[in-house]
C-alpha cells in the first residue's frame, strides 16, 4: 500500500478534529495509523501545504452528495483509505465500488470490519495499471449499472500523460458513465510539489508525474467535456482554508474566476467531467 494513502488520511483526521471542521471522518485517524502520523511529522512543510487536500476532499464531498441520488453506482478508482461510504449521507440503494491494490483493500477491510457502511459497498482488488483487467471491470460494471459516477481523487498526478489518457479513454468508452469527478494540477504546482515532497515520494515509489500543460483540453481530447471547475484558490477562500487569501485574490482572482469555457491558462482544482461520447 502506498504511504500517500496514510498521509492523506492524516489530513482528514486533523480536519475532522477542528471545531469548525468542513467534514467529519471518524475513521481517518484509525486508517492513517502510525505511518500517517510519521509522514505528516517528517514531510517538509506538510501542514503549510496541506490545505489543498482538505479543500479537495470537501469540494468532492459536496459534488458526490449532490450527484449520488442521480446514479446507480459510484466507481472509486484508487480509493486508498477514503471512508466516504461510511461518513457521507448517501442513498441506501447506491452501489459504491472501491478499486485499489490488494494490499490496500486488505488493510482497509480489516480496520473497518466493525464499521457500518451507509450504502451497498463492494471492494475490488485490482492493479489499475493492468489495462486488460481494468477494461474487463469497466465492462462488467457498465453492463450492471445504467448510470455511474467515476471518482479518481489524487490519482492522476501519479500517472504519466499516456496512462492518464488511456484511463480517460477507457472511462469514456463506458456508455453508462455520464460523469467523472477528478482533480488536476498545473505544471507550476507540480514543480512546487516536486521541490517540496518529490524526493520523499520518489523514494516511496510514488513520484509526481502528471500536470497537463493543455489543462482541461487534455480531457476534451479524450472524450470528456468540463461541466464544472472548482479552483483550489477560490474554493479554499470560500471554505476558509486558504492562507493569505487576500494577497492571492489581488494577483489571481480575475483569472481563476473565469468560467471553464473561457479559460486558456493553467488549472488547479477539482473537475467534474461529462462524457461527450455518451449517447443515452
Amino acid at each position: 500500500m502506498a504511504d500517500t494513502a496514510n498521509w492523506v488520511a492524516m489530513y482528514r483526521a486533523i480536519e475532522s478534529e477542528r471545531p469548525d471542521a468542513l467534514f467529519h471522518d471518524p475513521y481517518a485517524r484509525r486508517l492513517a495509523g502510525a505511518r500517517g502520523e510519521e509522514m505528516l511529522a517528517t514531510m517538509p512543510r506538510a501542514m503549510q501545504y496541506g490545505w489543498p487536500m482538505v479543500v479537495r476532499t470537501a469540494v468532492m464531498d459536496e459534488i458526490i452528495v449532490r450527484l449520488a441520488p442521480q446514479v446507480d453506482a459510484v466507481l472509486n478508482l484508487a480509493a486508498g483509505l477514503d471512508a466516504r461510504p461510511y461518513r457521507l449521507d448517501l442513498p441506501k440503494n447506491l452501489r459504491w465500488i472501491e478499486v485499489d491494490f490488494p494490499s490496500t483493500i486488505d488493510y482497509k477491510t480489516s480496520l473497518l470490519a466493525d464499521a457500518p457502511a451507509r450504502c451497498a459497498l463492494e471492494r475490488v482488488a485490482l492493479d489499475l495499471s493492468d489495462r486488460d483487467a481494468r477494461r474487463a471491470l469497466f465492462n462488467r460494471l457498465g453492463s450492471a449499472y445504467p448510470r455511474m459516477l467515476a471518482i479518481s481523487e489524487g490519482l492522476l498526478v501519479y500517472l504519466g500523460a499516456d496512462n492518464a489518457g488511456a484511463l480517460a479513454d477507457d472511462l469514456a468508452a463506458i456508455p453508462s458513465m455520464p460523469w467523472w469527478l477528478t482533480d488536476i494540477a498545473s505544471p507550476w504546482v507540480l514543480r512546487i510539489m516536486r521541490r517540496t515532497w518529490g524526493k520523499r515520494l520518489e523514494q516511496g515509489g510514488a513520484p509526481f508525474l502528471f500536470a497537463p500543460k493543455e489543462a482541461g483540453a487534455f480531457f476534451t481530447s479524450h472524450g470528456w467535456t468540463i461541466r464544472e471547475y472548482h479552483p483550489n484558490m477560490i474554493e479554499g477562500e470560500r471554505l476558509n482554508r486558504f492562507p493569505f487569501a487576500w494577497f492571492w485574490r489581488i494577483l489571481f482572482w480575475r483569472a481563476w474566476a473565469r468560467a471553464p469555457s473561457q479559460r486558456d491558462g493553467q488549472m488547479v482544482g477539482v473537475l467534474l467531467l461529462e462524457n461527450a461520447k455518451r449517447t443515452g
